[in-house]
């Protein structure tokens, strides 16, 4: 039987042991470690919202009202009233009939693959597609197709051999994210939507880091391109932009009732704490008004200026900079502690082998002194 410590060995041995940091927060864009202030560029937190004060209250207040605890799974008797609340809050906000909530990102992802796709469906997946996405098509046990990042020749070729072999009845889901959360690119949504349609499939997008970033009212790429009739299911966070935890789908009413009544990920666990789904509400409510659009505003401010002085053309806040190999994105990681900055290496299998990065997200909560002296700091590693 293999031990569990020659496993660590080999990960150490690859660059890829990886261990917890006991960190504690302080005004963004700052957090303590071992007693010393360092200005974070990793988070995705990228309104600044996780330590609103209106959060705070919101789940403050919920706790009080409703408890720490929602005690039970929704379908027995944990579906409170602030959850139902948040659900129409997010269907509104994304022009959808309905909207189911998930305790995080993981289990909306999985919980709604496994929901909609069976053995005999076909999902095709772009490459790049984060790792929840993965999980779930492989546990839905529906066949398995990856298509080159955001290659639309590929897709269709993929979506054409599907349709020739499949009996009538058959679902073909594609899926993506609207930005990549590694690369921080994005996914030509208006050619997908046009491709999927021509080929009667279904489309899943995923919005995480565009949630609040993207949009006139942070709803999204999606919306901000304007094709949500071609999207069938919007797929998102609460735990990132939004500053609470949490995951959501939002689609059509029987699309929703369906995952309700499939998805082991929502059925078989305990519904979120209360003051969780009202921090999520009063960040939605947030990220929608006109407060919203100052935050995203000065995120932007905050991308173009970075995009500027690195010559590095952006379209999202995240900025990756790729290393190579394991060990130097570890020491570089370690020499911008050293300096004050918090940017950990990501490594596989967060990203391919041989790119291993530095992924700096900014926030509108950075301002440029800090980020003027992030790549100042940069510029001096090997």
């Amino acid at each position: 039987m293999r031990q569990a410590e020659d496993e660590l060995t080999s990960l150490e041995e690859e660059g890829l042991l990886r261990r917890l940091r006991s960190l504690n927060p302080g005004d963004a864009p700052f957090l303590l470690l071992d007693g010393r202030r360092i200005i974070n560029f990793s988070s995705n937190d990228y309104l600044g919202l996780a330590r609103d004060e209106e959060l705070v209250a919101a789940a403050q207040e919920a706790a009080a009202r409703f408890g720490a605890g929602s005690g039970s799974s929704r379908l027995i008797c944990g579906s409170l009233s602030p959850h139902h609340e948040l659900e129409e809050t997010i269907a509104a906000w994304k022009n959808t009939e309905a909207a189911l909530s998930f305790s995080n990102g993981y289990a909306a992802a999985v919980g709604t693959l496994t929901s909609i796709l069976r053995r005999g469906d076909v999902v095709i997946l772009d490459k790049l597609s984060h790792a929840c996405l993965i999980d779930g098509a492989r546990l839905s046990e529906a066949t398995l197709r990856v298509f080159p990042h955001n290659n639309l020749d590929k897709l269709e070729q993929l979506l054409a051999r599907a349709r020739e072999k499949l009996p009538a009845g058959a679902r073909v889901l594609v899926v993506t994210e609207s930005i990549f959360s590694m690369d921080g690119d994005r996914a030509p949504l208006a050619e997908l939507v046009s491709i999927v349609e021509r080929h009667g499939a279904l489309l899943l997008v995923d919005e995480a880091h565009a949630v609040g970033v993207m949009g006139m009212r942070g709803e999204g790429l999606v919306a901000e391109l304007g094709v949500q009739e071609g999207v069938t299911f919007q797929m998102g966070t609460l735990g990132k932009a939004v500053g609470s935890a949490g995951g959501y789908l939002a689609a059509e009413r029987r699309w929703i009732d369906l995952i309700l009544n499939n998805a082991r990920s929502f059925i078989f666990s305990t519904a979120p704490p209360p003051a969780q789904v009202a921090a999520s509400q009063r960040g939605l409510e947030i990220i929608a008004s006109a407060r919203g659009r100052r935050l995203r505003d000065r995120l932007w401010e905050n991308i173009a200026l970075f995009s500027r002085i690195r010559d590095q053309k952006s379209q999202s806040s995240i900025l990756p900079v790729v290393i190579g190999e394991n060990e130097a994105a570890l020491r570089a990681a370690e020499n911008l502690l050293k300096a004050g900055f918090l940017a950990p290496a990501v490594r596989f299998p967060s990203v391919p082998r041989g790119s291993a990065r530095l992924r700096i997200t900014l926030s509108a909560a950075h301002d440029e002194d800090q980020i003027s002296a992030l790549h100042a700091r940069l510029q001096t590693l090997p």
